[in-house]
């Protein structure tokens, strides 16, 4: 970080996190020449302003690496993808792309064994 005449600042020590959504959250952390700890109002001023947190969420992150919820988007865990065999015997039996769709690799492995199974004079 620098200072108002452009030089690194060296009495705070700044830490920088970019969120998914482009913000980023700065902490400027001061050295007082005293060597007095931060008041309650500065510390709430500080989660709240700066690191957007609660003081339970900060625990949980400082003590558990429990990260705080910052919205961000959840990944989808993709569903099983039919073996292109499946797939051709599912087409060859009279299957349409958006029935085959719906299907996982269990249900498509039983609507073909079901197929297989019926006698010929079905």
């Amino acid at each position: 970080m620098r200072g108002a005449t452009g030089k690194p600042v060296k009495h705070h020590r700044t830490y920088e996190l970019v969120l998914w959504d482009g913000r980023i959250l700065r902490t400027r952390i001061s050295k007082p020449i005293d060597g007095t700890t931060y008041g309650a109002r500065v510390w709430a001023h500080i989660l709240r302003e700066q690191l957007t947190v609660s003081q339970d969420e900060f625990w949980d992150c400082a003590l558990r690496s429990i990260k705080p919820d910052r919205g961000g988007p959840r990944q989808v865990a993709p569903r099983a993808a039919l073996p292109l065999h499946m797939y051709r015997l599912l087409v060859h039996i009279g299957a349409t792309d958006e029935e085959i769709a719906q299907l996982d690799p269990a249900s498509a492995s039983a609507r073909i064994a079901a197929f297989y199974s019926r006698g010929p004079e079905e």
